[in-house]
């Protein structure tokens, strides 16, 4: 199993791909290929815990990682790590639904399935592919990766990382997880700007030329911790093949059955892990795309035009107030047959004039499988507040657009086979526009006083990771210009 790039032909392995983290080109890696599950694999599957279940897909996606580092690897990921050491547990809202949980981490958030197994990943990588080099890890975040990715290369030995977020883009609590982040390696800024700023800033400085060769002088090399490096992206492709397993354990889902999955996202890289889990044989049948106001995603799927030249609008869902989503690259490099050259032409098209357009027989493929719809703050709103009410099951907003979404799908399709929804976050990271969701009294004005109600009206307990936050001191304060990442850089990594 090798890789090449969306862009242009190339061919590397998948500790070169995990270092990288991204082309030279500015493109993504793919693997050449898509492993297969032979036959009786994916029915003995289900008789294993989630590590074991990682280890098998991770053997077929990283070829050069020997079993014993992968068995290390996940080990290290999995294990104490997690609540009760089940990363990615399901609740049942009826017999067709179901809560696919993923914020059972040290940070409260789905991105932590991954981002508790990338850095022992890129280290043993890195020590294969560029052993003389000290690793900068470049993040830019709406919220959920860069507490995620800090917390996971924390004092990692051989890697520093800068994670760049948007000031008044994340949720009061996600800004404190990052702000507070301890660590000898670790360096976190805010930017004047949106997520696609500090995306665009990341993408450019990846590809700097002479940033590149002045890292190199200093015998540094940049990766990435973003959904961008594959490295990301093969951990998320295990919960929903381990979904399923979970589901034909507990004889929920009968062996005939497909089902379908209905995943909030904006930058597209969870959806993209369920479609890679199809391809490998999982029994998907639909992957419904749930997005928020911003809905780029579901104009695309209806129409095939994908258009950010339209406003940008802060909800209370903003890790999925995205106008560039980065692994569309990736869905759009398979759709096309591995065409890298009209990849490159609709990259190039979104960067010059910040749109463009699959044929209608492409989007035909892309409609077979997929089903767009976006919903609003309100909506998300009366989601949770139904949800409580009728099922006493309390979800974050980012799960609440998918909730809405699901319902509009299966009332406009009448499709009623079963589905897994990713729930992304705990509600405690999004209480602010939780709890008046559900409580009609007056809302708290400080944030952890709301965080406290929460658990008071519900009868929840407020997760761990979050109870302490507002003791940590704040240990990154900086603020700068969007146009100013470079010389931030610079300044923390050369002086």
């Amino acid at each position: 199993m090798n890789y090449t790039g969306t862009r242009s032909a190339c061919k590397v392995s998948a500790s070169l791909a995990i270092t990288q983290g991204i082309a030279s080109d500015g493109g993504l890696f793919v693997p050449e290929y898509f492993p297969r599950f032979q036959e009786g694999e994916l029915a003995r599957l289900i008789g294993m815990d989630y590590r074991g279940r990682a280890r098998v897909i991770l053997e077929k996606y990283l070829a050069d990682f020997p079993e014993a580092e992968l068995e290390e690897c996940v080990t290290k990921a999995y294990c104490g790590t997690f609540d009760d050491d089940d990363p990615a547990p399901l609740r049942e809202i009826d017999g067709q639904t179901f809560l696919l949980d993923l914020w059972h981490g040290p940070t409260c958030a789905f991105k932590d399935l991954a981002l508790q197994l990338l850095p022992h990943l890129l280290t043993k990588a890195a020590r294969r592919t560029m052993p003389e080099k000290e690793i900068v890890i470049l993040v830019a975040t709406s919220g959920d990766t860069g507490k995620a990715a800090l917390e996971g290369f924390a004092d990692v030995p051989g890697v520093r990382i800068i994670v760049f977020f948007p000031e008044k883009g994340v949720s009061a609590i996600q800004k404190l997880q990052m702000t507070t982040q301890t660590g000898n390696n670790v360096c976190v800024c805010a930017i004047k700007g949106n997520f696609d700023d500090a995306q665009t800033g990341v993408k450019s400085i990846f590809s700097d030329r002479k940033m590149a060769a002045e890292m190199a002088s200093h015998g540094l090399a940049f990766s990435s911790a973003n959904s961008i490096n594959f490295g990301r992206l093969v951990p998320q492709i295990v919960y929903y093949v381990s979904a399923w397993c979970d589901l034909m354990k507990t004889g929920r889902l009968k062996p005939e059955t497909k089902f379908n999955v209905a995943v909030p996202t904006g930058n597209f890289g969870n959806i993209l892990a369920a479609v890679y889990a199809k391809r490998m044989g999982l029994p998907i049948a639909r992957f419904i795309c749930a997005s928020n106001r911003n809905r780029i995603l579901t104009d695309f799927i209806r129409t095939g035009v994908y258009d950010r030249n339209r406003e940008f609008y802060v909800t209370t869902s903003p890790s999925m107030d995205i106008l560039i989503s980065s692994n569309l690259e990736r869905m759009l490099y398979h759709l096309h047959d591995g065409d890298c050259a009209e990849v490159a032409r609709l990259m190039t098209e979104l960067k010059t004039k910040g749109r463009y357009g699959i044929s209608r027989g492409r989007l035909g493929e892309l409609q077979s499988e997929f089903w767009g719809g976006f919903c609003d703050d309100a909506r998300a709103a009366a989601a949770i507040r139904k949800l409580f009410a009728e099922r006493r099951m309390l979800c974050d907003t980012h799960t609440a657009v998918a909730v809405d979404v699901l319902e509009e799908y299966r009332k406009e399709t009448l499709d009623t086979a079963p589905c897994v929804i990713a729930s992304t976050a705990s509600a405690y990271k999004f209480a602010p526009a939780v709890l008046p969701a559900i409580y009609d009294g007056p809302v708290p004005e400080d944030g952890f006083e709301i965080i406290r109600k929460l658990s008071q009206v519900t009868g929840t307990p407020v997760p761990p990771p979050l109870a302490g936050l507002n003791a940590r001191p704040v240990r990154h304060d900086s603020c700068i210009e969007k146009t100013a990442m470079a010389d931030f850089i610079a300044e923390k990594l050369f002086k």
